[in-house]
């Protein structure tokens, strides 16, 4: 570990929490490695995220003022501000600040840049001597399979049937979109994202003209995927380690404690999808029957449905009667992390966000994986297909849409069917989840990491 900072980072990340977050994670651990960060920010979004700044000496917010883009109400800085149809807007309003990033990096001198959708970034530090790495908080599954270069050989003939498949020279051909997935990633990848570029342009540039790109995750984990991506854009990679969540210092609320309390060790399913997934009625439906038809006690920690104002009034007609005593959905927040770190909890249905994932990997409950949108889907079939940790719930081909049927399929195959393939994504379970509560683990990745900027430092 440095005794004295090794190196100056700047960190510009895109304005949504999903990503701040994820730097300002990055930024604690070379904080406390030894190292300076200025993290660049939105000006009133800065007060929002203190409480995450673990080394306020070492790590000091510079505001940004965001400007004014028409479409924008006047108080808006990131995504949580506004709908995802004005995502767009907001990445406009970043793109021009271009100039006063300009006026920063030259005060402030820093050695790197960490950066992700500003794609002018690169270029912008190249002029001023600092060196840029685009810091992707998504999985390398997800960059491999639908950014790397080999798909841009096919120009904006991309088809929906070839998207099905991997690109050449993937990894691991298990991992294949179905056919509405496909759709939803064509649609995509001619979408306007800010500033009149195109969404999957901007992370293209991003990571063709960086000078290294650096992954949240770790060589056992995402290995294969990562060196395929760095292979493609012909780039240094560097691992940060796992997100592995800082312990939740907090007491359970009682009254979660208390009913999780009446059953027996790991017999509970917890069923959560984050707090921005809103399933459409019927699929909200299917899953609280397919739940109700396991017979196990379920905790369902869930959003109303869209278009509905609670849970209460979305629920299927009669539910909460036939559930009574062994079932609870709950339309509130709750304390997700010591929820699944309770004994009475055998399995997790999650959405399969990173968060979501990184509570759960470290805890010893089953993975029932039911992702809807983007990255998701890949971390889905990473977890299922590559490291065989868990089920994924199957979907129709072409509607994406799952039943009560495929939802109990999935956990009772893990929770009740003692199959060799239960017992083989069982004991990897298990081996993962020790491989994760090493001791040792974040400290050697974060020294790597440390290694291998300094090495592109030069």
């Amino acid at each position: 570990m440095a005794a004295t900072p090794a190196y100056h980072i700047a960190m510009y990340p895109w304005y949504a929490f999903g990503h701040l977050i994820p730097f300002l994670h990055l930024a604690n651990k070379l904080a406390k490695a030894g190292h300076k960060i200025s993290f660049l920010l939105p000006t009133k979004t800065l007060y929002k995220l203190q409480k995450f700044n673990l080394h306020p000496d070492s790590i000091t917010f510079i505001p940004v003022t965001v400007p004014h883009v028409d479409g924008l109400p006047p108080a808006a800085e990131t995504t949580s501000d506004v709908p995802f149809a004005s995502f767009t807007h907001i990445m406009t309003a970043m793109d021009r600040t271009e100039s006063d990033i300009e006026v920063l990096l030259r005060a402030l001198k820093p050695s790197i840049v960490f950066f992700d959708f500003t794609y002018w970034m690169p270029r912008l530090a190249r002029g001023l001597g600092i060196k840029s790495i685009y810091y992707c908080v998504v999985s390398s599954v997800t960059i491999g399979y639908i950014m790397s270069p080999a798909r841009r050989l096919s120009g904006n003939k991309l088809t929906k049937a070839s998207l099905m498949q991997p690109p050449l020279g993937f990894p691991d051909s298990p991992i294949k979109l179905k056919a509405h997935e496909a759709e939803v990633y064509i649609g995509r990848r001619i979408m306007k994202f800010g500033s009149d570029v195109m969404f999957c342009d901007r992370i293209y540039m991003g990571m063709s003209q960086c000078d290294a790109i650096g992954f949240r995750t770790c060589r056992e984990i995402e290995g294969p995927y990562a060196d395929y991506v760095g292979n493609q854009f012909d780039k240094p990679v560097l691992f940060s380690g796992p997100v592995i969540p800082e312990p939740d210092t907090s007491v359970l609320e009682e009254k979660w404690y208390k009913w999780l309390g009446e059953f027996k060790a790991s017999s509970v399913i917890y069923c959560a999808f984050g707090s921005e997934c809103t399933l459409e009625k019927d699929q909200f439906e299917e899953l609280l029957l397919g739940l109700e038809l396991t017979g196990m006690p379920f905790m369902a920690a869930l959003k109303p449905p869209a278009g509905y104002e609670s849970i209460e009034l979305a629920l299927p007609q009669g539910f909460q009667e036939r559930i009574r005593g062994r079932g609870i959905v709950h339309g509130g927040w709750v304390q997700q992390q010591l929820i699944l770190e309770h004994p009475s909890v055998g399995c997790f249905i999650t959405h399969c966000g990173s968060g979501s994932l990184s509570e759960a990997l470290i805890n010893k409950c089953q993975l029932v994986l039911l992702p809807h949108v983007g990255d998701h889907i890949f971390q889905a079939r990473m977890m299922s297909l590559h490291l065989k940790v868990g089920v994924e719930v199957e979907k129709g081909e072409e509607d994406g849409l799952f039943t009560k049927e495929t939802v109990y399929k999935a956990v009772r195959t893990l929770m009740e069917e003692e199959s060799e393939f239960s017992r083989e994504v069982k004991t990897n379970r298990a081996k993962l989840r020790d491989f994760l509560s090493s001791k040792t683990l974040e400290s050697s990745y974060i020294d790597s990491f440390n290694e291998q900027v300094l090495a592109l430092l030069g």
